[in-house]
């Protein structure tokens, strides 16, 4: 049973480790997080019927079909071109967790499918923190994340990540979730602006190329408010790219903005991040329904991960992803939701 504060067993790990979930309530949203992979499991808003956010009813779901609906993957979100870097003149070959020929999300035992600890919960907060040792996935050092989440305001949830190192390693974390603002069966009807002048071009591996091209007269100037359904020739644009704001982190800034005129719901992103991936979820597929019974299919869903730039560590004049003994690496961002 759930206690007054609203946290219960929500499933097992294949290895009988529990899993929990507990609910914050702030700000009119209801949100309901997973101690497994810090995953927001559920998100909804005062007046709106639908969940904000894909993902599903039953912890099974998730072992078996979750393209890491919610979750918090790392400890170096994103892709790793041929899993390799050079750290202070020794070389690390990380797990290629993506068709053996990339490495994806921190590996295929990343932060985002391990259990969290919750240190702290209040009615509008949780804080939930893990351990990413050394070797793991080949990352060197061992790492220590921090996940705080909190709704607040009118309709504001913020997430805060604090991660440190007991050796110089790279790190870098984000939040994963697929939002839909209308509850249809596909979000291409959404409009987005995201306010970045340049975007990174990424080859056949989905790895950035180097160049940092500018969104001028491309399929990817979102700088005005526009529809996602958009075509790149004769097929519609498949997003799954950053978007540049910065070559480095910032105060938080205001950075993308999506509404669904169907439900008249509103979400507005601000971060500190200097990149955020784009995803409109074009790959989705899920075999199994999501929440409330509802099917996700191609584009049921979009991220909107707010992050260093991907294989940064392998580009000079991107953001850097290095982080040393005795330093704090905080990612922070907002994301506010309103019904018009």
């Amino acid at each position: 049973m759930a206690d007054k504060l609203e946290r219960e067993v929500f499933g097992q790990t294949k290895d009988g480790e529990a899993v929990h979930r507990v609910v914050i309530r702030g700000g009119g949203l209801t949100v309901k997080v997973l101690s497994w992979g810090a995953v927001i499991q559920d998100a909804r808003l005062e007046g709106h019927d639908a969940p904000l956010v894909l993902g599903f009813e039953d912890f099974a779901s998730y072992l078996a079909h979750s393209p890491f609906f919610g979750a918090t993957p790392g400890r170096c979100a994103n892709r790793i071109g041929d899993g390799k870097f050079t750290l202070d003149g020794k070389d690390f070959q990380l797990e290629l967790n993506e068709k053996g020929v990339t490495h994806l999300h921190g590996g295929s035992n990343n932060i985002g499918t391990l259990v969290w600890t919750i240190v702290e919960h209040e009615s509008d907060r949780v804080v939930l923190k893990i351990v990413d040792p050394d070797g793991r996935a080949g990352y060197p050092g061992n790492c220590t994340i921090q996940a705080t989440y909190r709704v607040h305001g009118n309709g504001e949830l913020s997430v805060n990540y604090e991660t440190v190192t007991d050796q110089p390693t790279i790190a870098n974390v984000c939040q994963h979730s697929y939002f839909n603002l209308d509850g249809r069966e596909d979000a291409l009807a959404h409009d987005i602006m995201i306010a970045a002048d340049h975007y990174l071009p990424t080859n056949e591996k989905q790895i950035p190329t180097g160049e940092i091209r500018s969104v001028e007269g491309t399929a990817f100037d979102f700088r005005v408010m526009a529809p996602m359904k958009r075509f790149d020739g004769q097929d519609q644009a498949l997003y799954d790219h950053n978007f540049c704001f910065s070559r480095e982190r910032t105060a938080k800034r205001s950075v993308v903005l999506a509404r669904s005129l169907h439900s008249g719901v509103s979400l507005e992103v601000r971060t500190t991040e200097p990149g955020v991936q784009f995803y409109a979820g074009f790959k989705l597929g899920v075999p199994v329904p999501g929440l409330g019974g509802r099917k996700y299919g191609p584009f049921a869903g979009f991220c909107l991960e707010t992050q260093i730039w991907p294989d940064a560590i392998n580009h000079a004049g991107f953001p850097n992803a290095v982080l040393r003994p005795g330093e704090v690496l905080q990612q922070e961002t907002d994301y506010i939701f309103t019904k018009s």
